[in-house]
C-alpha cells in the first residue's frame, strides 16, 4: 500500500518537463557506433580537385592527326624540322588530337608554312642596339582526310625578346634561342586553338558541310 506522499512524488516525476538531447550529440554518437561496428561512409565519384585542370568535355575518341613537315618561306634557314617537332610535341600534349606518323591512317592532316622571321630593335643607344625581338608568323591548314576539305586554317604569331651584347657570336646564339622560343609559343597557341575547335564541334561541322553546286 503506497502512502499519499509516495504517490504525490511519482506524479511529480511523470509531469516533469522532457529535456531534449542535442541533435549534434546524437549524430556524433551514431557515427561513432557505426564506425566501431565496421561501417564506413563512402562518396562515389572523383570529387572536386583543388588546383587541378578542368576536365575535357570531349566524349568521342580523339581524332588521329598527321603533322607534315612545315614549309620554310622565311629567310631564316633550317627552321622547318625544328618547328615541325615543336608542333608535334605541343599538339600531342594539348590539342585533344592523337598525333600519328604519316605512315598510319589518320582523320586529319596538318600542313603549314613559316611565312616570316623578323628581328626588330626594341631599344638602342646612340652607338648600339641594346635589345631586340624575334617575331615569327606561321600559317597552318587542317584538312579532313575523307572529304579532302580544309576544315580549319589559322594564322599565328609568336615573339621572344633578347638583349644584345658586344659579342657578335653570343648575340647570334641569343637570337637563335629567341627564334626557338617564338616557335614554341606559336605551336602552343595553335594547339590550344585547335582544342577549342574540337570542343565546340567546329571541325566536324566544317567537314560535313557540302560544297555549293556550280551555277
Amino acid at each position: 500500500m503506497l502512502s499519499a506522499e509516495h504517490v504525490k512524488s511519482r506524479l511529480q516525476t511523470r509531469n516533469r518537463p522532457f529535456v531534449s538531447i542535442p541533435s549534434t550529440f546524437i549524430t556524433v554518437l551514431l557515427v561513432s557506433t557505426l564506425a566501431s561496428c565496421g561501417y564506413q561512409f563512402r562518396v562515389d565519384g572523383a570529387g572536386p580537385t583543388i588546383g587541378g585542370a578542368t576536365a575535357s568535355t570531349l566524349t568521342e575518341p580523339p581524332p588521329r592527326l598527321i603533322i607534315r613537315t612545315l614549309v620554310n618561306n622565311s629567310f631564316e634557314p633550317n627552321l622547318e624540322m625544328r618547328y615541325t617537332n615543336y608542333f608535334r610535341d605541343e599538339f600531342s600534349a594539348g590539342s585533344g588530337a592523337q598525333v600519328v606518323p604519316e605512315s598510319e591512317a589518320a582523320d586529319l592532316v596538318l600542313t603549314g608554312r613559316i611565312l616570316s622571321v623578323i628581328v626588330p630593335t626594341l631599344s638602342f643607344s646612340q652607338t648600339a642596339t641594346l635589345e631586340s625581338r624575334t617575331e615569327v608568323i606561321v600559317q597552318i591548314l587542317v584538312e579532313d582526310v575523307r572529304s579532302r576539305k580544309v576544315v580549319w586554317r589559322q594564322l599565328a604569331k609568336g615573339s621572344s625578346e633578347f638583349f644584345v651584347t658586344p659579342d657578335l657570336q653570343f648575340n647570334r646564339a641569343l637570337q637563335n634561342r629567341a627564334v626557338e622560343q617564338a616557335g614554341r609559343f606559336v605551336a602552343a597557341d595553335l594547339a590550344a586553338r585547335f582544342l577549342l575547335q574540337l570542343e565546340t564541334g567546329a571541325l566536324t561541322m566544317q567537314s560535313s558541310e557540302t560544297d555549293p553546286e556550280p551555277q
